[in-house]
């Protein structure tokens, strides 16, 4: 099993800035990628930023610019850099882990709680 524990989010004025992490531990074992998705109130859950194991990023568009994701492989985390927050932003934030397995190579797709990042004045 992989338990990931995230830190981070609160209330930011618009422009403000943010950083959330993420430590995975349990089975760690061939992680395919680490990321955020964010869910805001009667919203399907959308993607924010992704980083492969070989460093390779993905952003959502609507964070080109502003966010940055960065991942360490030693202790198996990942952050997100958050600049010129706007209340857009305003959702969920969940760590998400995609590994896969030794033996049947099939990829596994886990979670965290989720933190609340409000962007208000």
């Amino acid at each position: 099993q992989v338990q990931l524990v995230e830190s981070g989010g609160g209330l930011v004025q618009p422009g403000g800035s943010l950083r959330l992490s993420c430590a995975a531990s349990g089975s760690i074992f061939k992680v395919d990628r680490m990321g955020w998705y964010r869910q805001a109130p009667g919203k399907e859950r959308e993607l924010v930023a992704i980083v492969t194991s070989s460093g390779s990023t993905i952003y959502a568009d609507s964070v080109k610019g502003r966010f940055t994701i960065s991942r360490d492989n030693a202790p198996n985390t990942v952050s997100l850099q958050m600049h010129s927050l706007k209340p857009e932003d305003t959702a969920v934030y969940y760590c998400t882990l995609r590994k896969t397995a030794v033996l049947t190579s099939a990829s596994s797709d886990y979670w965290g709680r989720g933190t609340q990042v409000t962007v208000s004045s």
